[in-house]
């Protein structure tokens, strides 16, 4: 990835981090669904269990569920210590879990934001926001077939932006 310019959302999702099947029917399960598709936490317990406890809270504070289906979990704050880049986390519900969205809608289309820094954090959460306001984009993502697909689509939107 590239340090010095602009966050570039394509380029932080890969296959890995890509899951069209999540299968949780709350939102807790749902998380740590998409925590778990982060390798780098797989051999540690503890930071695991740090990213699910903060996204937790982040969601009692005030969900994190934007409408029309999608949802941005992610930390109140960077997670300094506990990533060193930026991480992105793609989830899709076939049928939607209770989110606690402005429109009620449950959230199908799921963004895991991860960032070691407030700056690369806030980059994130507005790029993503701006990818998703297109209903072109959040139609393409409910309809990909494979990671692949998903990652095409998000290219191509911020080709747009």
């Amino acid at each position: 990835m590239n340090n010095s310019g602009p966050i570039v959302l394509s380029e932080l999702l890969a296959p890995e981090t890509i899951n069209l099947q999540l299968s949780g029917t709350q939102r807790d399960q749902v998380l740590s669904e998409l925590v778990g598709q982060i390798k780098e936490l797989n051999n540690q317990p503890q930071a695991r269990e740090t990213l699910l406890r903060a996204l937790e809270e982040r969601e009692q504070l005030h969900s994190t569920g934007i409408g029309d289906g999608v949802a941005l979990p992610h930390a109140r704050n960077a997670l300094v210590g506990l990533v060193n880049r930026p991480i992105m986390v793609f989830g899709r519900h076939q049928t939607g879990v209770p989110y606690g969205a402005i429109d009620g809608a449950p959230a199908k289309l799921f963004f895991l934001l991860i960032a070691p820094t407030v700056t690369q954090h806030l980059s994130m959460l507005a790029r993503i926001s701006r990818v998703l306001r297109d209903p072109k984009v959040r139609r393409g993502l409910l309809a990909a077939d494979s990671a692949d697909k998903v990652i095409k689509t998000v290219k191509d939107a911020e080709a747009r932006i």
